[in-house]
C-alpha cells in the first residue's frame, strides 16, 4: 500500500482568489514547491482533491478547469514535482453529490486506483470541510493551514511550509 498526501487546491496550492479558473488569477502559495518536494522525498504520493463549485454554478466550464489544471501540472513538473492525480467535484453545494468535501468519493477513488494506505496518509486543507473530509475518509492525520485554527485538525499552522516540520517520515 502507498502512503499519500491529499491536498486541497484553493488556499493550499494557490492563493484563493475565489473561483480561480484562469492562469492570470492563479498564484502559487509561497513555499508550495519546496513543501511538495519534501513530501516526495519521503515517498508520498501527492493527490489534489478540490471542490470546484464554480463549474456547477456556471461561473466557468469543466474545460476551463481542465486547461488550468493541465498548466498547473506542467508547472509542477518543471520543478520536479509529480502530482499522482487531481480529483475534483464540479457540483454546487445544493446538488447533494457524493464527491463534494466533506464527502469521501474523491478519496475512495484514489484509494482504489492507487492502493492508498489511508491510515498512513495526510489531508492538508484550509477549510474545516477539508479536515472533516479527511476524517470521513479514515485519514487520521490532518493539517489545517490558515491564519485561524481548527480544533478538529491534528495540527493547525499558518503556512504550507510549516507542514515540513510536522511530516518527517
Amino acid at each position: 500500500m502507498e502512503k499519500a498526501i491529499f491536498l486541497d487546491r484553493d488556499g493550499i496550492i494557490n492563493i484563493d482568489h475565489s473561483y480561480v479558473y484562469k492562469r492570470d488569477n492563479f498564484e502559487f502559495c509561497e513555499g508550495i514547491f519546496e513543501t511538495l518536494q519534501h513530501f516526495l522525498s519521503l515517498d508520498y504520493q501527492l493527490f489534489i482533491v478540490t471542490n470546484q463549485s464554480g463549474i456547477g454554478r456556471g461561473y466557468y466550464t469543466k474545460d476551463d478547469f481542465e486547461k488550468l489544471t493541465s498548466w498547473m501540472l506542467k508547472e509542477f513538473t518543471l520543478k520536479g514535482i509529480k502530482i499522482t492525480k487531481v480529483y475534483h467535484c464540479p457540483h454546487s453545494p445544493d446538488e447533494g453529490c457524493t464527491c463534494r468535501k466533506p464527502a469521501t468519493f474523491m478519496f475512495e477513488k484514489a484509494k482504489k486506483e492507487f492502493d492508498v494506505d489511508m491510515q498512513n496518509s495526510w489531508m492538508i486543507g484550509d477549510k474545516p470541510s477539508d479536515i472533516q473530509a479527511g476524517f470521513n475518509a479514515n485519514i487520521p492525520n490532518t493539517i489545517f493551514v490558515n491564519s485561524s485554527t481548527c480544533k478538529e485538525a491534528s495540527y493547525s499552522v499558518k503556512s504550507i511550509l510549516d507542514t515540513i516540520d510536522i511530516i518527517k517520515k
